[in-house]
């Protein structure tokens, strides 16, 4: 059909025919709320780059869950603030650690609520990397061990699902083995599967306190300029036993997340990351985007591209729009 017999403006006339014909539609139930939390008591501490976000101690995080509950937002993911640092990320797979204190607290508050956590050893590490050092360089297989013990560790503590962020080879093979061992055959693992190695994660270096201290993360994560490749590393991960699979960042790699999507019959998500909702915050301060309006179409747009699932600073905000 062609014009004048075929005009597409006659369904975009009113906010009814188009709410009609809508193709993608958001929910509070696409979301997965990034939370951040350390020690102390009647803690919240603003994140400089990451307005309305916090580090926040266990009492607080658990008032912040009950919010989050009530938004109808159906899960949250864990990052922890170590008390102590050292060069083998002790606190990271400690049964007392700061991310199973949360696990333990809300799950007693509030267990309906999902709890996910990210299981990786750069927070809790003096040197900031993903992994055991030798020789200045990250040591992959030595590094998973101490990963399967993170989200063993974890799942003791009542997480509903582990995520492992690190990027080691062979990492999903090793938790799950793990988890199967001691028993903990229905905790299944998000897979953050194709992680680029990003300008886009600055922020959540200051909130999580993972800045590397020497170097950087490219010989693990991804190149930015690799799709092919992406498809691989999610098909290792699958094989390994992933139950979904994650790429991040998701806006600057909505063709992966297409891609991954197309390819793979498994549900997948994506991080809507630190940079990206940093980014939409400045501009809507300094008056230049609407910034509600923005968020929405950002959020759209990745669920547009295949995203089952969005793991997004924006969550709250999002879902208090939407539930209008």
């Amino acid at each position: 059909m062609s014009y004048p017999i075929y005009r597409p403006r006659r369904l975009r006339s009113n906010e009814n025919i188009r709410r009609m014909v809508r193709e993608t539609r958001l929910s509070p139930d696409d979301f997965i709320y990034p939370l951040f939390v350390t020690h102390g008591k009647g803690v919240k501490k603003e994140i400089g780059s990451m307005p309305g976000n916090y580090q926040q101690s266990v009492d607080n995080l658990v008032h912040d869950c009950d919010e989050i509950k009530g938004l109808g937002i159906p899960a949250v993911i864990l990052f922890g603030i170590p008390e102590h640092k050292d060069e083998v990320g002790s606190e990271a797979y400690s049964d007392d650690g700061i991310v199973q204190r949360a696990i333990r607290a809300i799950k007693n508050k509030i267990p309906d609520l999902i709890v996910i956590t990210d299981v990786c050893l750069c927070e809790y590490t003096s040197h900031g990397h993903c992994g055991l050092i030798k020789n200045g360089t990250v040591q992959n297989d030595a590094t998973l061990e101490l990963l399967a013990r993170e989200a063993l560790s974890h799942a003791k503590a009542g997480a509903d699902m582990v995520a492992p962020s690190d990027m080691m080879d062979g990492r999903v093979g090793a938790i799950r083995k793990v988890l199967d061992t001691e028993g903990f055959h229905d905790v299944p693992i998000m897979a953050y599967a194709a992680k680029y190695a990003s300008g886009f994660y600055g922020p959540f270096r200051e909130a999580a306190e993972s800045t590397p201290q020497f170097g950087d993360r490219r010989s693990y994560q991804m190149d930015p300029p690799n799709s092919r490749e992406a498809i691989r590393e999610v098909a290792l991960d699958i094989e390994e036993g992933a139950d979904i699979v994650m790429v991040k960042p998701a806006l600057s790699y909505l063709d992966i997340i297409h891609q991954v999507k197309q390819t793979f019959n498994l549900p997948v998500a994506a991080y809507n990351v630190s940079g990206e909702f940093s980014m939409v915050k400045a501009g809507a301060k300094l008056g230049w985007i609407d910034g509600d309006r923005v968020m929405m179409e950002i959020l759209t747009s990745i669920k547009r591209a295949g995203a089952d699932m969005i793991l997004t600073y924006h969550a709250k905000e999002a879902a208090v729009l939407l539930n209008k």
